[in-house]
């Protein structure tokens, strides 16, 4: 129970407080729950979606996307602003790039990538409305935190410190890979379509794997929080391009 209100305090902004300090083993073993708490998430996208689906399409995708924000409260966000602000300011230097993520402030790259997720994903949520599919909203929550397992049980962790270094140290390897396995065979319930936003995915993560390992010799919090908002954003966007083109 605990490794569960470790997992909803750190990525929502549920009301948890925690009567003790976790131990390494219980930060470590939070990292499971991560998809279960993106279920969560997009239940309650799903459940706003269909109660105030009367309002027109485009106020309804603008509150869902300030809900899904404000439900996360905007932490992979400034994963993804520190991450775009390192990569172009840290011209291609390791020690640059991880100093750079370390900057509380966001520079201009880092604002103009929110603008850019922001916009990609409201334009897909809005065509979602539209079609009704409100449902599917509960998907893209989960698959953007499947990303931290995957990232986690193949990537090193730069870092020496942090929550980030007992997480790779006693993550549950085993239930790791079950609990990913699990998150992908979801999308099974989606159809086709969810079969080939699974697929999408799962090249998305290797490239970002690639991408990461390349500049940096591994991952931070910064970029696995980034990976969350680029899986999610690109899920999301796949999954609507494919049903315009069916």
């Amino acid at each position: 129970m605990t490794a569960f209100l470790i997992a909803l305090q750190f990525l929502t902004t549920f009301p948890v407080h925690l009567k003790h300090l976790p131990t390494p083993q219980q930060n470590a073993q939070s990292l499971l729950f991560y998809p279960l708490i993106g279920l969560l998430i997009g239940i309650i996208l799903y459940a706003f979606a269909t109660i105030l689906s009367i309002l027109p399409a485009i106020l309804l995708a603008t509150l869902i996307l300030v809900i899904w924000i404000w439900l996360t409260g905007g932490l992979h966000l400034d994963g993804l602003a520190d991450t775009a602000d390192a990569w172009v300011g840290g011209f291609g230097d390791k020690e640059r790039t991880l100093k750079i993520m370390k900057d509380p402030s966001c520079g201009p790259i880092g604002v103009l990538s929110l603008i850019i997720i922001c916009i990609l994903k409201w334009s897909a949520i809005y065509i979602l409305v539209e079609q009704k599919q409100y449902v599917t909203l509960v998907l893209f929550p989960i698959l953007g935190r499947l990303s931290p397992l995957f990232l986690f049980l193949t990537t090193h962790y730069v870092r020496e410190n942090g929550l980030g270094t007992s997480i790779a140290e006693y993550i549950p390897k085993k239930s790791a890979i079950f609990i990913l396995i699990i998150g992908f065979l979801l999308c099974l319930s989606f159809s086709l379509a969810g079969v080939i936003v699974a697929i999408i995915t799962l090249i998305i993560l290797f490239y970002l794997r690639h991408k990461f390992i390349a500049r940096i010799g591994g991952i931070t919090g910064d970029t696995v929080g980034a990976s969350i908002e680029i899986i999610e954003t690109l899920s999301i966007f796949s999954f609507v391009l494919i049903l315009c083109l069916a």
